[in-house]
């Protein structure tokens, strides 16, 4: 059994001993911790939280368990059922409620589940934020209402409506366009949530032809839920079965997006926002934003636009949020398929991504793979280095970056060494004594060439 408690939320598998695993006793004392502080910041007023889930089959469960803790609280709550996270993330600002928590592992595997925790602005909390909230559950600093102040439960099942028009308002986003270039679309959801939205947000676009697989939201994944291409050949298959002209897949929570073009080939998931991002920069040029673990490509591609300029945040999506607010980006996410529009909400959104894609495949009048032959290619490969507990990792990352100081170096997050359109970025665990060492170049061959050069250096450096 595994319990993770890090500043973003709770993550961990179902069943166990209370502090082994998500049990029962885990959930609530961490939504708990959460209401504590959602009520301190909110002196004078009722607090309202919205909450949605996936389609895991441990999610009713922990919702029931998280609804009322916080009712018992004195917290009023809307609970959305059945959502996305990026659905909960919308809803928070128009319900004027004060957070959200969904209730989703996002990618992990169907044994996961987690508590995914927003501010007032439907976005996710601080570093600072999430210390406190550890702390609040530590030491159980809980106050439970008394009886007449218990706060009450409104279920709302209008915004799965409420986020396909909020994508289809979207300026660059053109239905008619869509309709009229009649797509035939495969959509694998994973038998979560997306089997719900997407489809439903397909055909408010106009699409007339979807083969579903997997959209059933039984929580039962068929197959490991990250949308890799490993993961991804049923769906490959069906679409040369059927003569589809593209294949949508997201992961249980629906805020990645991955393509698959007609040919059954990848569009490949890192370049999902380096495709959107190409679309809104034709548009609206502007400034571009990706963690340091993401492709290049979205900085060559946004450097194709005068007054463009690209800029790298550290890991995690609340850091490219502040990274992008900072730059006034008008479009950003990361390399895992996640893509955040501005113009929408701060919050990777898997609808967003499939509506800007649709308009601008129609507007190119391209195929996908042609589409896709436009954009540089790359190869990112994945790699860690196991250390001794005893050894300073942190001394060790600065001596590698003594080593390279010829290159191009940034420091925002580990040390990413860029060698021209190659480059490798290292971060330590916070868990375990590794360095995580990404690196890319043109060919799969070449990446863990320049992965294994890396892990030599830094052999001869520990």
């Amino acid at each position: 059994m595994t319990l993770i408690k890090s500043i973003s939320g709770i993550r961990g598998t179902i069943g166990g001993k209370p502090g082994e695993g998500l049990t029962p006793v885990d959930a609530t004392k961490f939504a708990a911790a959460y209401g504590t502080w959602i009520i301190q910041n909110n002196v004078g007023t009722k607090p309202t939280i919205v909450i949605g889930r996936d389609a895991r089959i441990s999610g009713q469960m922990i919702s029931d368990l998280v609804t009322n803790t916080l009712q018992g609280l004195g917290i009023n709550v809307i609970d959305l059922g059945l959502s996305t996270t990026p659905t909960v993330e919308v809803a928070v600002p128009l319900e004027n409620a004060q957070g959200g928590i969904i209730i989703t592992a996002s990618h992990n595997p169907k044994q996961w589940n987690a508590l995914k925790l927003l501010n007032e602005k439907g976005e996710f909390i601080s570093d600072t934020e999430g210390k406190t909230i550890l702390r609040f559950a530590e030491e159980e600093a809980f106050n439970f209402a008394e009886v007449d102040d218990l706060g009450t439960v409104t279920k709302n099942d209008t915004y799965l409506q409420k986020h396909i028009d909020a994508v289809l308002n979207l300026t660059l986003v053109d239905a008619a366009l869509v309709k009229a270039a009649n797509f035939k679309i495969a959509v694998d959801a994973v038998n979560s949530t997306g089997g719900i939205f997407i489809p439903a947000l397909l055909e408010a676009l106009g699409v007339e032809t979807i083969y579903k697989l997997y959209c059933d939201p039984t929580g039962q994944f068929p197959h490991n839920p990250e949308p890799l291409p490993e993961n991804l050949t049923a769906i490959a298959d069906k679409i040369k079965e059927t003569g589809a002209d593209l294949g949508i897949v997201v992961d249980p929570d629906v805020d990645r997006l991955a393509f698959v073009c007609e040919d059954g080939s990848m569009f490949g998931e890192e370049y999902t926002l380096v495709a959107v991002a190409d679309y809104v920069l034709q548009n609206t040029p502007g400034n571009t934003v990706s963690n340091l673990s993401s492709t290049i490509s979205l900085r060559e591609v946004t450097n194709r636009y005068a007054g463009s300029s690209y800029e790298a945040a550290a890991v995690g999506e609340v850091n490219v949020v502040n990274k992008m607010k900072a730059t006034n980006a008008v479009i950003g996410g990361e390399g895992n398929g996640g893509v955040i529009y501005p113009e929408s909400h701060y919050g990777r959104d898997a609808l967003v991504g499939v509506g800007l894609f649709l308009t601008q495949l129609a507007k190119a009048k391209m195929t996908c793979s042609e589409l896709r032959a436009t954009y540089p290619n790359y190869f990112i490969s994945k790699n860690k280095i196991q250390l001794s507990p005893s050894m300073d990792v942190d001394a060790i990352l600065a001596a590698v970056q003594k080593e390279y100081a010829n290159q191009e170096i940034d420091t925002t997050d580990g040390v990413k060494i860029y060698f021209g359109s190659e480059w490798a970025h290292l971060r330590k665990s916070n868990t375990e004594p590794i360095i995580r060492i990404y690196s890319e170049s043109e060919s799969e061959e070449k990446a863990n060439q320049l992965a294994f050069d890396i892990m030599k250096t830094i052999r001869s450096l520990s």
